[in-house]
């Protein structure tokens, strides 16, 4: 959580908007989302299942923040929210299955733990490399992740 926050800390805010390809989220999208993700642990660990877009309700949405300072208070507040989880649940619970539903529809149903470690975290990591991808478009400096990057540490 601490190498996506550097990430998100790098937001530019005048270009909140700006998209690499008009099939791409807007970067202020994409950083809402990153900053969102962890509140997919409390999902998790306290349903056993969650309906994206049920029928005869409004589809899953998330809030969209309107800048960098937003997006660094939710990812806090989420990441904390999501820690919390963490500690106080059982294998028990852990170990219980899980499923994403689309319509009503099975998506897939995994354990909770393996929900945990594929579609919140690696999740986590699949955007945060993304949202690097934008930041170099942009000219802005990626920060150290795995090891040294061309703009911090020099390879």
């Amino acid at each position: 959580m601490g190498n996506t926050r550097k990430v998100l800390e790098r937001l530019p805010d005048d270009k909140w908007s700006w998209k690499p390809h008009p099939k791409s989220w807007a970067l202020g999208t994409l950083g809402t989302h990153l900053a969102n993700l962890p509140t997919w642990i409390g999902y998790t660990v306290d349903q056993d299942s969650l309906d994206i877009a049920p029928p005869g309700a409004p589809p899953y949405r998330e809030p969209e923040a309107p800048n960098r300072k937003t997006v660094l208070e939710r990812f806090d507040a989420n990441v904390k929210a999501g820690r919390a989880k963490l500690a106080g649940v059982s294998d028990q619970t852990l170990f219980g299955n899980w499923t994403l539903l689309a319509g009503g529809k099975t998506v897939f149903t995994l354990p909770k733990i393996a929900v945990l470690r594929s579609f919140v975290m690696n999740h986590i990591i699949h955007h945060r490399a993304q949202m690097g991808v934008y930041l170099r478009l942009n000219d802005i400096a990626v920060p150290s992740i795995y090891g040294p990057s061309a703009d911090e540490g020099g390879m």
